[in-house]
């Protein structure tokens, strides 16, 4: 595991006893009501949440529908320990690295990323593995910081020193080129002030 993947694991590990409720999960709260609101446009059975933290985005669908097939992935073994109390089997919970998903080709309707996107150090590849799962038609929800162009230079470079994983910001031309080398229809908005919201269709 390379020194990024391992900060996340370390900082993810510590934060995951008061994510739900401190500052440190706060920017991933106000991001799902936006994806819970996109997954309301889609039809679909199957779903893989990456990064899947404390489970929160997977325990609010089965809220509103206990017939979903959720899977969450996570490479914070105490993430996962929270999301296994709250969702109690309702969903399966894999402890891995996004970089190599643990399923077969096609075999999900949706999937999405909240707020972890900036902290992986090879994007080509999650986005390629993102693509070889989706089943054709799928859809994926990526959920992300977002910063104007100076405030994103900036803390770019201090992310080269991040003790937390995190690696990049990316912009809107950024994020669309990324998502357009692997899907159609890719659409980005403005989420806030902080954060962006892009889709795109296998």
């Amino acid at each position: 595991m390379n020194s990024a993947k391992q900060k996340s694991k370390i900082a993810f590990n510590q934060q995951a006893p008061t994510y739900d409720c401190d500052i440190k999960g706060q920017h991933a709260r106000t991001l799902y009501p936006v994806i819970i609101n996109r997954l309301k446009s889609i039809s679909y059975q199957t779903a893989l949440d990456l990064g899947c933290g404390t489970g929160e985005v997977m325990k609010l669908i089965l809220q509103q529908d206990n017939s979903k097939i959720l899977y969450g992935l996570d490479l914070s073994e105490k993430m996962l320990e929270i999301a296994q109390k709250k969702l109690e089997n309702r969903a399966t919970l894999i402890l891995g690295d996004s970089e190599q998903l643990p399923f077969s080709d096609c075999f999900f309707d949706v999937v999405y990323c909240n707020d972890s996107f900036h902290h992986y150090p090879a994007p080509e590849r999650v986005l390629s593995e993102i693509d070889r799962v989706l089943k054709p038609n799928g859809t994926f929800i990526l959920c992300d910081c977002w910063q104007p162009t100076i405030g994103r230079a900036i803390m770019n470079f201090y992310m080269k020193y991040s003790k937390e994983g995190d690696v990049k910001i990316y912009s809107e031309s950024e994020i669309c080129k990324l998502l357009s080398r692997h899907f159609s229809n890719v659409t980005w908005e403005r989420v806030g002030n902080t954060a962006c919201m892009a889709c795109g269709t296998k």
